[in-house]
């Protein structure tokens, strides 16, 4: 575990509670229509749904995130309960998403999930979230560079796992660095909300 990784609390890291909280962004929805997007859209780090997605609205709920707004009924489905954002659960996706980004993590599918949702931040949210994660990985790489540096008396066959580690954040920094260019230049467009 990274310092990085302590930065991110048990809540931060639910991800069946972000997808929903990111979904009912979008517009009040009940649990079955959040379940049928994730599986329709492959969000396949949403893992045990649907009840992992009916449990995170149930801790949502209690935390006063979500709300129920109403309930439908289609023909002779059973009646489903609609939910919706609160003003503090809107705070807390953009928190969440923000946090997810701006923080480097040994979880790959935490970074896939907050890129999934970068859409709920504004463009200079999401610019700013990225461009620290630029500096968090480039401090992690000049650390890592200078520990390689350093270790003169090891043989360099038991320090190629370090090498292998730096060459990833490397990559990463830059898929990111390409990212925050796109967002600032305008090429990727931005969803107007």
């Amino acid at each position: 575990m990274t310092d990085d990784d302590r930065q991110l609390s048990r809540a931060d890291r639910d991800l069946p509670a972000l997808t929903v909280l990111a979904l009912l962004t979008v517009g009040p929805r009940h649990p079955y229509d959040i379940h049928r997007f994730v599986v329709e859209t492959h969000k396949d780090f949403v893992t045990g749904a649907p009840r992992s997605i009916y449990h995170a609205v149930q801790r949502l709920e209690r935390a006063h995130l979500i709300e129920p707004i109403g309930s439908e009924q289609a023909g002779g489905r059973p009646e489903r309960t609609v939910f919706a954002l609160t003003e503090a659960g809107r705070a807390e996706v953009r928190r969440r998403v923000a946090l997810m980004l701006s923080a480097p993590h040994g979880d790959r599918i935490g970074t896939v999930a907050a890129l999934s949702f970068l859409g709920v931040l504004s463009r200079d949210e999401a610019v700013l979230a990225l461009r620290a994660r630029v500096a968090a990985l480039e401090a992690t790489i000049a650390r890592q560079t200078s520990d390689l540096r350093a270790a003169t008396d090891v043989p360099a066959i038991l320090l190629v796992e370090t090498e292998y580690e730096r060459s990833q954040l490397e990559a990463e920094r830059e898929w990111f660095r390409a990212l925050v260019g796109r967002l600032e230049s305008g090429e990727l467009e931005w969803l107007s909300r």
